[in-house]
């Protein structure tokens, strides 16, 4: 499907009224084209005070490709279980399993101006706090290893400099249950950038 139908589709029907969902941005491009999809959609919604959740999945194809538009300002701890039922229940099927189907997360790559994907198919997402070595990502936008605070470029040569590669790979990421989750992807492609080849497919919000 051409990038601009893509596109348009982020300004969706639903019960007759046109809505927007406010994508993640970053700067690069992880994957550019993603063919069989269906759409899945998560809504940032106010109720009074209270920040809400809504999943928009009338289009889902269990066989297919499926694609998370998910507005960057809702926080992980609501994001997060409703990501966890839609896996679950691609996980359970088994008359319509398609092996080769993956899920992604959407963006905006603000350089390239073209839509973007992520694959998160084989993240098993745990709402618990891990215990191990802790990469934490925090609500403040801040990386910390053991209380101590890393910049980005600092924690990448670390990683990839001077810790042993056997040793890297066994870090555990860790999301503040209240970090957005426009934030979020921003850390996931910068955790694509480390091309770490994780020991453990957990990623643990709390």
């Amino acid at each position: 499907m051409k990038y601009l139908t893509l596109i348009v589709l982020f300004i969706v029907v639903s019960c007759g009224n046109k809505e927007d969902i406010l994508l993640p941005k970053s700067h690069t491009t992880i994957v550019k084209n993603v063919e069989d999809h269906s759409p899945i959609y998560i809504f940032f919604r106010t109720k009074e005070k209270d920040t809400l959740a809504e999943v928009n999945r009338k289009n889902e194809i269990i066989s297919t490709n499926w694609i998370f538009n998910i507005d960057r300002r809702l926080p992980l701890r609501l994001v997060i279980p409703e990501v966890i039922k839609l896996q679950q229940k691609k996980r359970e099927e088994k008359a319509h399993k398609n092996e080769k189907a993956q899920n992604y997360y959407s963006y905006a790559d603000t350089i390239g101006k073209n839509l973007a994907f992520i694959p998160f198919t084989n993240v098993f997402y745990k709402l618990e706090k891990p215990i191990g070595t802790i990469i934490f990502f925090n609500k403040n936008n801040e990386i910390l290893i053991e209380n101590q605070v890393f910049k980005k470029e600092r924690l990448q040569d670390l990683i990839n400099n001077v810790l042993p590669k056997d040793v890297a790979t066994t870090f555990l990421f860790r999301f503040d249950k209240d970090l957005s989750f426009g934030s979020y992807i921003q850390d996931k492609i910068f955790i694509e950038s480390l091309k770490l080849d994780m020991k453990s497919n957990q990623e643990f919000i709390y």
